[in-house]
């Protein structure tokens, strides 16, 4: 895991110590070496800063090139499947330097070029020059878990790692006050190509791009979830045995380490399957150690939990801290500053002292439950749309589903649409069966989508990342392996969905490894800290208060506060963005 940057000046030449100004402002990211290289002609400079993971010796060190200097790579993240793809090459004749997954890499695309992204099974963002073609080739993995930025200004191409890097090589620092204002207005987030700041775009995940001779990026997709078939003929005994072999394999592979690798565990299914899928993997006596976050004197405490998964498994160190508003009002800045943009909640400051957790404790890799939420319908929405896409297209089932789901959570109550429908709209829905014409609707699948490659998935691997990468610790996430999740997307919805229970055929799956009391938990919330406690602060006060007068919005307005709760945490952003 490391921290990239580059600068690519056609008509000019790059500079050594502006290549170093980048770097040394990701230098969180990789406090374990760092490396600069010009090109021949010095008109691209690529810089590294080096967290050690795979291959610790100076054979790993990077900018690192092969074949006489014709590729050279700056490369950020971890090539899970690198020992399969380095053996392959082997094979074919290839000698290698190192034991690094870099070199890897790099020879992948020598040998394939840009369908070398086909074949691997990691999360990364990476750029290589071709000395011999003049190509810069930028990519970054299918799901966004490693960030890259990059600015086209002046004739002049940078990118990096973090946003702080481009800036670090003389570019304005610029709030886009637009994407400002529409934050405070309605919590949206810029999570696409588009940033809160101008002249800085974000690099799309699952994309790859060669930069032209006029320094514009020639964008491709290289994944999607389109097009998938749904195998109507599987059983779920048969599913069940597969996704099971595909989550222990994601987590195996996710292992792979020179150094200590521990898991983050919250409490709920998520992060419990992955410690203790971990404590079946591990041998005899050796020990997981687990860090986890409380909060005293909360209802939304997991401690209970926490505790159960620990005592369940045989090999478990567990660290923990209670978070409380001391830790937001102490390291909120810092916080701010790694993350560059805004945050949706103060959950990021629990997630920021678990890394900090790890870290004091000198653990360098952890694995965490990220993702599963995203395809396995974890949310509370989840249902509604499964619902809804059944009142269309299966009464018998809706009508199952949906006695299962309110005996099942009573206080959620969704009410049957058909108790709901008006004369008229049933009068069109029989029409349009009678003609067979398209009903419209969302289908669970596309939410599905739309949140795995879309959504809030971005801002939960963006928290992830600039929060472990700020302590120097490095996570991974097993959820997010791309067969297992292709392989979900094949599956009938009923396996996802089934008898009220969200993530039906996970808890299946991972239910010999589990607490039955884990398994089969549905009281499972959000990873949330008590937020609203928190934000009555005087000295957090203070400050919304003044933002609030800057903005022009009146807080003691209920007309004017109606459209979120969640204000007085924008307007703390926003003083941070806002100077």
């Amino acid at each position: 895991m490391c921290g990239i940057a580059g600068i690519i000046n056609p008509k000019g030449f790059v500079r050594k110590d502006d290549l170093k100004m980048m770097t040394d402002s990701l230098v969180h990211r990789g406090p374990d070496g760092e490396g600069h290289w010009l090109s021949i002609e010095s008109t691209v400079g690529f810089g590294h800063r080096r967290l050690s993971i795979i291959d610790l010796s100076n054979r790993g060190h990077q900018p690192m090139s092969i074949q006489n200097g014709r590729y050279t790579i700056t490369f950020n993240g971890e090539i899970y499947n690198y020992i399969e793809l380095r053996n392959n090459l082997i094979e074919k004749g290839i000698v290698f330097e190192s034991e690094s997954d870099t070199e890897v890499l790099l020879w992948l695309f020598a040998e394939h070029r840009e369908n070398c992204l086909k074949l691997l099974d990691g999360m990364f963002a990476f750029a290589i020059w071709d000395e011999y073609t003049k190509d810069l080739f930028l990519a970054r993995d299918r799901f966004g878990e490693k960030p890259l930025f990059y600015s086209n200004i002046n004739g002049v191409f940078y990118f990096g790692s973090e946003i702080k890097a481009i800036w670090a090589a003389g570019v304005h620092k610029e709030v886009d006050e637009e994407s400002l204002r529409q934050y405070l207005t309605t919590g949206i987030i810029q999570e696409g190509e588009k940033t809160h700041f101008n002249d800085i775009k974000r690099f799309e995940h699952s994309h790859y791009a060669y930069l032209d001779q006029k320094l514009q990026l020639n964008m491709q997709q290289y994944w999607s979830l389109d097009n998938i078939i749904v195998n109507k003929s599987i059983t779920l005994e048969q599913a069940t045995i597969k996704y099971q072999k595909l989550f222990v394999k994601s987590v195996e592979r996710r292992l792979r380490s020179d150094v200590a690798v521990g898991s983050s565990l919250s409490g709920g299914i998520d992060s419990s399957s992955v410690v203790c899928v971990i404590d079946e993997l591990k041998d005899k006596g050796l020990q997981q150690s687990v860090f986890s976050a409380r909060f005293s004197d909360f209802s939304k405490d997991e401690g209970v939990f926490i505790d159960l998964v620990r005592s369940h498994c045989d090999n478990v160190q567990g660290f923990e801290i209670v978070a409380n508003e001391v830790e937001l009002n102490t390291f909120l800045g810092k916080i701010v500053n790694h993350q560059e943009e805004p945050v949706g909640s103060s959950s990021v400051s629990a997630q920021w002292l678990v890394m900090k957790l790890a870290r004091d404790n000198n653990t360098t890799v952890l694995l965490d439950g990220q993702g599963a939420d995203e395809f396995l319908a974890g949310y509370l929405p989840c249902y509604n749309i499964y619902l809804t896409q059944l009142f269309y297209t299966d009464k018998d089932r809706y009508e199952l589903e949906l006695e299962a789901y309110n005996k099942k959570f009573p206080e959620r109550n969704i009410q049957d649409m058909y108790n709901q429908e008006s004369f008229r709209m049933k009068l069109g829905r029989y029409k349009k069966n009678l003609l067979s014409q398209p009903i419209e609707y969302l289908s669970l699948k596309e939410y599905l989508r739309n949140m795995l490659l879309g959504g809030s998935l971005q801002q939960l691997l963006r928290y992830a990342d600039r929060n472990s990468m700020a302590h120097s610790v490095e996570v991974r996430l097993p959820f997010l392996s791309h067969e297992l999740i292709e392989f979900v997307f094949s599956l009938p919805d009923t396996f996802i969905l089934q008898n009220g229970w969200t993530k039906y055929i996970h808890r299946k799956a991972l239910a010999p490894y589990l607490p039955d009391d884990i398994t089969w938990r549905k009281d499972k919330i959000g990873f949330e800290p008590p937020q609203n406690d928190w934000m009555k602060n005087s000295i957090i006060q203070s400050v919304i208060e003044t933002q609030a007068r800057k903005f022009g919005i009146a807080r003691s307005n209920n007309e004017v506060r109606s459209y979120t709760k969640d204000l007085d945490w924008r307007l703390l952003m926003a003083s941070y963005y806002s100077k």
